[in-house]
Formats: structure tokens, C-alpha cells, sequence
């Protein structure tokens, strides 16, 4: 069941939580329809691919997707790959520095004509009448990564950033960090690079209206309150290889 994130009649941000479940992580997929075109932001694995093209089959077609971004590499990002350039006509956004990669998710010569490549300094692509704006998120967590900002509902997109992991995720946003902040920090302070990237990322997106931030991982953080309080949080953060020390590295020990 999609939760509408916004909709003010031309524009409109679903939200897909809980496709599938099992073994394999929570991951919340994205579709943004302005116009008649339509994004789909991290769209998942091969598991995740039928039951989002049929929950996306209740506003759009979904053969007529005109994007699918990939903020990074990830299995849980884009393993679908494949099955996204064979049953659709849609473009596929993938940081330049994993352009590289990615054909080994497909088969030769089906990348032909169906990328744009996304340069380390981010773009604004056109959608509708309006634009997403793909963010520079580099190192949080991976080497070419990027969040994604729709100017429209003023919703943050921030992927990894964010993601928190409870037992059970609920549709109900969260109003207050602190809800939450037991299922995310550990994550953080190991899968983000660095504090310097973190708050190179907040000031950035400091500078944008955030009224809500959607991480690709669990509950949604909703109002300014809230997501101020994460940006102040993760400004301060100390994680990646600000943590690391020597005994890190030492060889396993041999058993006798």
C-alpha cells in the first residue's frame, strides 16, 4: 500500500515501505509523477521489482517509467537493473563514478542509449514542470553517492542518510529523533565515512526548505523540527574512520 507522502493535484510523491520481507533488508522505494512523467528512486532488487511495478500499476503505467535514479550501487539500490531496462522504456541515473559497474547487472549492449551518468558535482533534471535536484552525498556511505531533492514538496530523499532500522517499520512518521535514534546511530557511526562529510552534506542541504526527509531505510522524519534536530545530530556525528584505531588491523590469530 503506498503512502502519499504529497499531492497537490499535479504533483505527486508515494511512498512504497514494506514490498517485500524476509531475509533481505527493509528498503522504502519512491515514485515522484509531475506532469505525466514519472522518477522512481531506488528501486531495489530483483525481489523488490514485481510487487513495486504492481503497486505502481495503481497511478501509472508503469512501461512508460521515465526514470529510475540510483543514488549509489548498492543490491538494495539497483540489482533490478535488468528487469528495469527489459520491461521499461526508462532512463537509468547513476553516479559517474559506478557507470562503470553497473553493466555487470545486465547483459551486453542493453546499457546502450538508457544511461545518464550523474557528475560528481550532482544535476538538476527536469521532470515535468519541475526539477529534481540530485545532491552531492559522496562517501555517505558510498565512494559516488547522492541524495535527492524534490523542490516541489520540498521532501529530501536522503538514501542512506537517515536510515534507521526497528523491529517493525510503521507508516506513522516521526516527530521527535529521539523515537528513533536508538535504530539508527550504530548504523551511521559504522556505514558513514566520515564526520567531515557529514557536515560538508548538512551545511549543503541547510541551504534548501527540508519540510520532510525520507530515508531509503525505515521511518520517514516529518517537519522542520525534526529533521533540524537530525541535521544537528549528524553535524556532530563521529563515525567511519574517525573511530577507527589499530587493533583494527592486526592479523587473526592462528588456532594451535
Amino acid at each position: 500500500m503506498a503512502l502519499e507522502l504529497y499531492n497537490d493535484g499535479s504533483h505527486l510523491c508515494l511512498l512504497f515501505q514494506n514490498l517485500v520481507s524476509g531475509e533481505a533488508v527493509q528498503s522504502n522505494q519512491v515514485i515522484i509523477l509531475d506532469q505525466g512523467q514519472a522518477a522512481v528512486l531506488d528501486p531495489g532488487g530483483e525481489m523488490t521489482f514485481n510487487p513495486l511495478l504492481r503497486a505502481l500499476s495503481t497511478c501509472v503505467d508503469p512501461t512508460n517509467i521515465d526514470y529510475v535514479l540510483a543514488s549509489h550501487q548498492d543490491p538494495d539500490i539497483i540489482s533490478s537493473l535488468d528487469l528495469w531496462l527489459t520491461e521499461t522504456s526508462c532512463k537509468i541515473l547513476i553516479p559517474a563514478v559506478w557507470e562503470r559497474f553497473i553493466p555487470h547487472l545486465t547483459h551486453p549492449g542493453r546499457l546502450e542509449d538508457r544511461v545518464i551518468s550523474v557528475p560528481d558535482q550532482g544535476l538538476n533534471l527536469s521532470l515535468g514542470r519541475g526539477q529534481l535536484r540530485l545532491l552531492p552525498a559522496h562517501f555517505l556511505h558510498a565512494e559516488g553517492n547522492f541524495s535527492f531533492y524534490d523542490p516541489g514538496s520540498r521532501i529530501l530523499f536522503s538514501g542512506d542518510i537517515g536510515a534507521n532500522f526497528p523491529q517493525r517499520v510503521l507508516p506513522r512518521p516521526v516527530s521527535r529523533l529521539d523515537e528513533i535514534l536508538p535504530d539508527m546511530a550504530s548504523f551511521h557511526r559504522r556505514y558513514m565515512g566520515s564526520g567531515k562529510v557529514c557536515r560538508y552534506w548538512v551545511d549543503m542541504v541547510r541551504e534548501l526548505e527540508v519540510e520532510m526527509l525520507v530515508p531509503q531505510h525505515g521511518r520517514i522524519l516529518q517537519g522542520r523540527q525534526v529533521v533540524d534536530e537530525f541535521f544537528d545530530w549528524f553535524a556532530a556525528l563521529k563515525c567511519g574512520i574517525d573511530l577507527v584505531v589499530p587493533d583494527l588491523y592486526r592479523l587473526p590469530r592462528m588456532e594451535a
